[in-house]
């Protein structure tokens, strides 16, 4: 038996017989940190990957929990196992509307946002007089499993268990999937994410309701544990506490969840148990300690706790990539015009960065976008993909306008694109970062993902991604971690995820820069290549030697005009370029 897998049996085994060995107090505890892991979870998928911060869970939980009270009191006909997927669909509800209104906010307005709908959800339920006011609701029927009632805390705990692993286990199949790569993206890379048909605003209330969800089955549990509810474990301060156990367990992985809320259950238990032995009965201590404990913590351990234990842990060799039948490819023409530009101009206040610029592309052609820096031409980048809109003039595709277009819709037409500052995500691997790519080619959505249902599918996305970090030459960091790489290696690996998406117009936001003399070789005969399968390029480069030769045409560029186009034989010999853009040699 392998390191890992002794290591997982020691803790499953002692997780099954902990309720039949420990002591009722610590079954207590172990119930607890089972439904504060729960909440936590979904923080770690919302807050620590998605980088939506939250403060308002516990709400979610209350939902849950006076939900199941609510109809169990006054509908006894009603089973309180039925109770919870009501629970669950008046939840999804109120998620939705608030996630519709907050999540359109950024920076810190965001989380004030979810402290203050976390607090009016708290005071809804103390003043609303059918839910008991801040009295709350008693004698909450006990769960019955095939006619065994579960008024033990011994029988909740494997209920309440069995609901933890089964979390997990949907979330992690969720991150290991086509839309949990998109989640990641969201994190710092969402400018990226859309290029690629990411429909961020769409994906961000997704994983706020299944957030939402989960925090909602806790708070059946917990009803139906305590048999008794009221306002006070829904209100903001416990909000705050689901948000440290995220924090403190590590935010960026699923197991962080669980080692969180042992964290901070645990001591606070502690410090409530010693602190007034020490320090005496009088006055709060254990809040003080608690936070400076929790400052010392988080310097020692930035990424939280899990990340520090996880290097003690055998970590499980990467799979290797299956021989999958690869993803259908898309269809292109064979001649004619792919790509108008009509009088294209961008303003930002007074400055004008492109100038009415126009300029045609021909399906099959590599054309090349130059001029010096400032010259407008990385903008005019953004405004065919769809990252800024055009103050005026249009940009048709294939016939179709892309002037209105948000950037998720212009990728599903079949434009990919690089940037001129590389956006990838560094934890990630190489192969996860270019199977982004080809995020618009599967179908698969969260649902499918975190019941692994959509396992066919996602081999055939990574034996295509596989495929295309082989034609780039960079099979040897396959499960790389993409963030150790040089940065010339890095823009190979952008070009092959955009490679996975199998555009028809490629857009190329200087490739070559970073890249060494035979690196650059090899990368012209790969464009080369593309252009012989039907693919059209664009792209902006400042290596004239590289520019002039590769490219079927160019278009040069200066103060936002356009200052030339032709042949690049045309253009080495042109006066004005001569002298506006290589110095008059």
């Amino acid at each position: 038996m392998n390191p890992r897998a002794a290591v997982l049996l020691v803790l499953g085994t002692a997780l099954l017989l902990a309720p039949v060995a420990a002591p009722p107090f610590w079954v207590t505890l172990l119930n607890y940190i089972g439904l504060y892991s729960i909440v936590s979870l979904g923080l770690v998928l919302l807050t620590g990957v998605a980088g939506q911060t939250s403060f308002g869970q516990a709400a979610f939980v209350g939902l849950g929990a006076y939900t199941t009270a609510y109809l169990s009191l006054n509908h006894p006909a009603i089973s309180p196992w039925v109770n919870l997927p009501i629970g669950v669909a008046l939840t999804s509800v109120v998620a939705l509307f608030l996630g519709f209104i907050t999540l359109r906010m950024k920076g810190h307005y965001l989380p004030l946002a979810t402290i203050a709908w976390g607090i009016s959800l708290y005071y809804i339920f103390g003043n609303l007089e059918f839910l008991g006011g801040h009295t709350g609701l008693a004698g909450i029927p006990a769960l019955s499993f095939f006619g065994i009632e579960m008024r033990s805390e011994r029988h909740f705990y494997y209920l309440i268990w069995t609901i933890v692993l089964a979390s997990l286990w949907a979330t992690r199949n969720l991150l290991d999937s086509r839309p949990g790569r998109a989640v990641r993206a969201l994190k710092g890379a969402l400018e990226m994410a859309e290029a690629f048909g990411v429909d961020a605003g769409r994906l961000k209330i997704v994983i706020f309701v299944y957030a939402a969800l989960l925090a909602c089955i806790s708070g059946w549990l917990y009803a139906h544990l305590q048999r008794f509810v009221n306002p006070t474990p829904f209100g903001p301060i416990q909000g705050i506490e689901y948000l440290f156990m995220a924090v403190v367990g590590g935010a960026g992985s699923v197991w962080g969840a669980v080692v969180g809320a042992t964290v901070i259950t645990l001591l606070k238990q502690v410090l409530q148990d010693w602190l007034p032995r020490l320090l005496g009965r009088d006055g709060n201590f254990e809040v003080v300690v608690f936070g400076i404990l929790m400052i010392l913590l988080l310097q020692r351990t930035r990424d939280g706790v899990w990340p520090w234990l996880a290097r003690a842990v055998p970590q499980r060799k990467p799979l290797p990539v299956s021989k999958a039948t690869t993803l259908p490819k898309r269809s292109r023409g064979n001649e004619g015009v792919l790509l108008v530009v009509e009088r294209a101009r961008k303003q930002f206040g007074g400055l004008v960065a492109v100038s009415d610029l126009s300029f045609e592309l021909y399906r099959g052609e590599i054309l090349g976008l130059i001029g010096p820096n400032g010259a407008g031409k990385s903008t005019m980048f953004n405004l065919i993909s769809g990252a800024l809109p055009l103050t005026s003039g249009t940009i048709a595709f294939e016939g179709r306008s892309t002037g209105n277009r948000q950037p998720f819709q212009i990728a599903r037409l079949g434009i990919c694109r690089t940037f001129q500052h590389v956006k990838l995500i560094p934890a990630m691997s190489v192969l996860d970062n270019v199977a982004l790519g080809a995020y618009l080619r599967g179908s698969s959505g969260v649902t499918r993902a975190a019941l692994r249902l959509d396992r066919r599918e996602e081999a055939m996305t990574l034996a295509e991604a596989a495929i295309q970090i082989e034609r780039v030459g960079l099979n040897e960091h396959l499960h790389a971690a993409v963030g150790s790489l040089s940065l010339g290696k890095q823009r190979i690996v952008e070009i092959a995820r955009a490679l996975a998406a199998d555009p028809c117009l490629l857009l190329l936001d200087e490739p070559a820069a970073g890249l060494r003399y035979l690196e650059k070789q090899e990368l012209a005969a790969l464009l080369r290549s593309l252009r012989e399968e039907g693919m059209t390029i664009l792209l902006v480069e400042h290596d004239m030697d590289f520019v002039m030769g590769l490219t079927d045409r160019l278009v040069v560029m200066d103060f936002g005009e356009m200052l030339a186009q032709g042949l690049p034989g045309e253009i080495q010999k042109n006066p004005v370029v001569l002298e506006a853009y290589l110095g008059g040699v």
